[in-house]
């Protein structure tokens, strides 16, 4: 633990900036609390002075929430656990989750807790997938904690036909850009039922399937490769794994829209799984894997 204190010269306040796993505690929002902004919810802790609220990283709670639940142990997410803990307690404070769950794992009972949550704020469908949203996770870290590196999945846009969310198709470009040519689609997001084989995984958002007529097998492995490198859960898919055509199936990782059904596949995929339901190993081009917003921090 590292701790870092400074003076505020014209009050003479001493105030603590504490940095713990993925949750830094900030004093730049003090101002804000001390004004007496009071929670809505009777059971949450009083107001205190925003210097001493931590800040939950949104991107690794997101990312947590879809691995946990896939792991076979309770081994935490690296750099979630304490921003997972803060969401549990607020989640235990609003009596939707027992206390012994609320340890930094961001298993399916916080899922479902989550759920439970945005429902009771009025969310329904792709809106209470468990996910925390940055609507959602911002009311809920009222008096509790603030939120930063916020995701969304954006406007819903049409592409080749299909429906994708502006953050899919922001991914998809750059892909593109990598490969040289363009990619098109024969099958987009937000289809529930659509498609019976794909078992959900396209009812939500942040999931396509690429169409890869007159590629070479060399030519699908590379596209596969630059999905991955965006940000994609992607695999070449035959039609010896299931009743399809050739293709190659991508999950946007960390997409807030994602149906349960691609929760599990990205969350998989981070297992070195192959995203099928067998659950057999990656079959696809190794590279390191990244979300969207680290590959734009990295480029």
């Amino acid at each position: 633990m590292k701790v870092t204190r400074i003076r505020a010269t014209a009050t003479g306040l001493l105030a603590a900036f504490t940095v713990v796993g993925g949750v830094a505690l900030s004093a730049a929002s003090a101002s804000a609390a001390t004004r007496g902004a009071a929670s809505s919810d009777a059971t949450a802790r009083p107001a205190t002075p925003a210097a001493a609220l931590p800040t939950v990283d949104m991107e690794a709670t997101v990312l947590a929430a879809q691995i946990d639940p896939r792991r076979a142990d309770h081994t935490l997410t690296p750099g979630a656990k304490a921003a997972v803990l803060a969401v549990e307690q607020a989640l235990q404070s609003r009596h939707l989750l027992d206390a012994r769950w609320v340890d930094g794992y961001f298993g399916t009972e916080t899922v479902s807790a989550y759920a439970a949550y945005q429902r009771s704020l009025g969310y329904t469908g792709l809106a209470a997938n468990g996910l925390p949203g940055a609507a959602s996770l911002t009311k809920l870290g009222q008096n509790r904690f603030t939120v930063t590196h916020t995701i969304s999945a954006g406007a819903r846009v049409q592409r080749d036909g299909y429906v994708v969310d502006a953050r899919t198709q922001a991914m998809l470009t750059e892909a593109e850009r990598l490969l040289g040519f363009r990619l098109v689609l024969q099958q987009g997001s937000y289809n529930p039922g659509g498609d019976p084989t794909s078992a959900g995984t396209h009812d939500g958002g942040g999931v396509v399937d690429v169409a890869v007529t007159g590629m070479s097998a060399a030519t699908r492995t590379a596209v596969a490769r630059a999905l991955r490198q965006v940000g994609f859960a992607a695999w070449v898919r035959d039609p010896s794994q299931g009743d399809w055509p050739w293709h190659i199936h991508a999950a946007a990782i960390n997409d807030t829209d994602l149906s349960s059904q691609a929760q599990h596949q990205t969350g998989d995929y981070y297992l070195g799984l192959n995203g099928l339901a067998n659950r057999g190993p990656d079959d696809g081009p190794r590279v390191p894997i990244h979300t969207w917003e680290e590959y734009q921090r990295m480029h």
